[in-house]
């Protein structure tokens, strides 16, 4: 039975100005959009323009559509917390009162000695740290000793790095599998991530066989409601791993964001009718948390180039949606994620085109539209535009 498909794209790390709150977070003065295009000269994005993004915020390169396309606004996140885990939580509807738990000192100690003792060996680092940069500088030991490299971020990561040909890889999946099961609360942090690398000293290079073990969402999503109502959810990206596989019919995993955007145009020919809920990584993992400003705006540009591969296919009563999770301000001193409204953009054949959404007060906005528009019910937090977009 053919129905109604809502697409959900999210551009991973994609703010567009400081929230209210930002101080609280450290992120006083980031606007990710804003700044890396006026750090390049100019960032040009054609698609995403005529749907409105230039009309949502100044870009520079891509002025404000004189008769946009689709509608435009912006998102605020009510959550506490600026990781990915909590922007798509909050986009489909579950809203975290407390933050993920963060360790700027690394691990407390009885953490990692239950995690050694359960590994059968010692760990190296336990420090917040790049994954690059801790790679450079514990990898040669790493190879030397065996031990492996246990770090964190500004993120609730516990994130465990790897020689391929130290530590194989079906090895470091299950040591990072031990490490999901112990960190419960108090230390029930977001995600649980294996960071495999490989190379020679001095050469270190990650792969892409990076895997997230997520936390179960701790509370019912749209995505649940939809599938407890027969429709079909399918996530495309990291979507799978930032849900810990709950709420999906079906994932698929990406190399990166040009294959993210191929897969989408794959599934809308191939899926009749529900959510197709996908991440795009590459600017936040990539460039943002590297202060890459112009590898930044390349990718957006990329992206933007293959935008008409997935607005072609929709139906007439499809839904397609682009936003963010949280911002990465490629130009600020930071290279972790921060505190941001989102851009939002909405466009379907036969919805209203050229209206402004303002600002919305909470991402779950977006999972209450995809529920309405499914016709399932929802009776969580968000308020659904739908009615407003319709003709």
């Amino acid at each position: 039975m053919i129905g109604r498909r809502c697409a959900v794209i999210v551009i991973d790390g994609l703010g567009c100005g400081e929230l209210p709150d930002a101080a609280a977070y450290g992120d006083v003065g980031s606007a990710t959009l804003q700044h890396l295009a006026a750090a390049v000269g100019g960032v040009r994005l054609p698609h995403l323009g005529a749907l409105g993004i230039g009309n949502v915020v100044p870009v520079e390169g891509t002025p404000p559509a004189a008769q946009p396309r689709g509608c435009y606004g912006r998102m605020a996140a009510v959550s506490a917390g600026k990781d990915s885990t909590t922007g798509h939580w909050e986009l489909m509807g579950l809203q975290l009162p407390r933050p993920f738990p963060t360790y700027p000192n690394g691990f407390p100690r009885d953490v990692i000695g239950a995690f050694e003792a359960r590994i059968g060996t010692r760990t190296l680092g336990n420090v917040p740290a790049s994954g690059t940069k801790i790679i450079e500088q514990l990898g040669d030991t790493h190879v030397r000793t065996g031990f492996p490299i246990v770090y964190t971020s500004a993120d609730s990561v516990f994130q465990i790095a790897a020689h391929e040909n130290v530590i194989p890889i079906p090895r470091l999946y299950d040591i990072c599998e031990i490490a999901r099961a112990l960190l419960v609360a108090p230390h029930a942090v977001s995600r649980v991530i294996a960071r495999p690398f490989v190379g020679t000293p001095g050469v270190y290079t990650r792969t892409e066989r990076r895997k997230d073990l997520s936390l179960l969402p701790t509370g019912p999503t749209v995505m649940d409601a939809l599938r407890t109502a027969g429709i079909e959810v399918w996530g495309i990206g990291k979507i799978e791993d930032l849900f810990a596989g709950r709420g999906l019919s079906r994932s698929v995993h990406t190399h990166d964001d040009a294959d993210g955007m191929a897969q989408t145009a794959s599934a809308l020919d191939a899926m009749s009718g529900g959510l197709l809920f996908v991440n795009l990584v590459d600017s936040d993992m990539k460039y943002g948390h590297r202060n890459d400003a112009d590898g930044y705006s390349r990718n957006l540009e990329r992206i933007d180039e293959r935008l008409p591969e997935i607005t072609g296919r929709l139906r007439d009563d499809d839904v397609l949606i682009v936003t963010g999770d949280h911002g990465n301000d490629p130009t600020t001193p930071s290279t972790d994620h921060s505190r941001e409204y989102v851009p939002l953009l909405v466009t379907s054949p036969r919805l209203r085109a050229g209206l402004e959404l303002g600002t919305r007060q909470t991402f779950s906005d977006v999972g209450a539209t995809v529920a309405d528009a499914l016709g399932v019910s929802w009776r969580g937090p968000g308020a659904s535009f739908l009615s407003e977009v319709s003709r």
